[in-house]
């Protein structure tokens, strides 16, 4: 139909307001479910450094009546180390656009700083879960957990372990196999070897895909009947989800964590842990460089922290690795 000629549009109007919301909407998760579950420490060097140690394997000691004694010969612990990262993030605003009416305070200086804050938290997170290995130097980078683990693994062919070299005082990066679906077997496996070495698991954080793969071990045979008796007024409830594994060797917390999803390297590992085993320490916690010059007619913001991961024994951890972690084929 068309329009009467003279007809006034907003398409021709320019007197009209615009109309933003005040209320911004951030869909990006926060959640760090590594860091958050591991105790937080301080360091007070570049290099922090800590001793491992463990019992010798038991013998049938038997001895002989009357005999002399002999002594045995004592063990010297293993000591282990890593580097320092500094983290870092900034902004800056004019003071005219600091001053003017915003809608939702999208560019206010002390929201841009909460935001930051929060991306330092995830970067943390993705640094503990990537294979990266420890560098020294002024660029320091700590030994992210896959560099760490050699003894409860399970790997995709031709994959490798890395580990803490005690030649270069630096950890290796793990080699990456070929990928597989994780499945029952492996996580059984994983949990057998974390047993015998004497860990403890507690959780077991998975990307999100993974998590979606473990919640079909409902359905092998060998899996208990899950049954879930829904009980809340929504009769047409479907029930498909398991938090808890407990298998042969201990009962675990499945932990599905978003920063796994960053990318096919790091989804590609599930990480067994013992949280007492892992702990985080703060050379200088992150907080806000107050000796930021100003230069200008801006406002400038840095937020700096400086750490590392401490795994207080590396038998105390585990990896299911080479993880189909993102697809069914990636």
């Amino acid at each position: 139909m068309a329009v009467d000629p003279n007809t006034q549009l907003t398409t021709t109007s320019v007197g009209n307001r615009e109309e933003l919301s005040d209320v911004i909407n951030m869909i990006t998760p926060e959640d760090t479910p590594i860091y958050s579950d591991i105790s937080k420490g301080k360091c007070v060097s570049v290099h922090p450094e800590w001793e491992v140690d463990e019992l010798q394997p038991p013998n049938e000691n038997i001895q002989t009546e009357g005999d002399d004694y002999d002594y045995d010969a004592g063990d010297t612990p293993q000591r282990i180390g890593n580097y320092t990262q500094i983290m870092r993030k900034s902004g800056i605003i004019s003071e005219t656009q600091e001053a003017v009416q915003q809608a939702g305070n999208a560019n206010k200086v002390k929201r841009q700083k909460l935001k930051r804050g929060k991306e330092l938290r995830k970067d943390v997170e993705l640094a503990i879960v990537t294979n990266n290995a420890s560098v020294a130097g002024a660029t320091r980078e700590f030994g992210g957990l896959p560099t760490w683990i050699e003894t409860n693994v399970d790997r995709g062919a031709s994959g490798a372990n890395g580990g803490f070299d005690i030649n270069t005082g630096l950890t290796v990066a793990a080699t990456p196999g070929t990928q597989r679906a994780f499945t029952k077997t492996i996580m059984d496996n994983v949990m057998e070897q974390g047993y015998k070495a004497g860990a403890n698991f507690r959780n077991v954080y998975v990307s999100p895909y993974v998590k979606s793969v473990f919640v079909t071990f409902m359905s092998n045979s060998n899996v208990a009947p899950f049954r879930y008796a829904v009980d809340d007024g929504q009769k047409n409830s479907i029930i498909a989800n398991a938090d808890v594994y407990e298998g042969p060797f201990g009962k675990v917390f499945i932990k599905p964590n978003r920063v796994m999803a960053a990318n096919t390297t790091v989804a590609r590992n599930a990480f067994f842990v013992d949280t007492s085993m892992l702990s985080f320490e703060w050379l200088r916690k992150i907080h806000e460089d107050k000796k930021v010059a100003r230069t200008g007619d801006a406002k400038k913001f840095v937020l700096i922290g400086e750490g590392t991961l401490k795994v207080h024994n590396e038998a105390g951890i585990g990896v299911a690795a080479d993880l189909y972690g993102t697809t069914a084929s990636s």
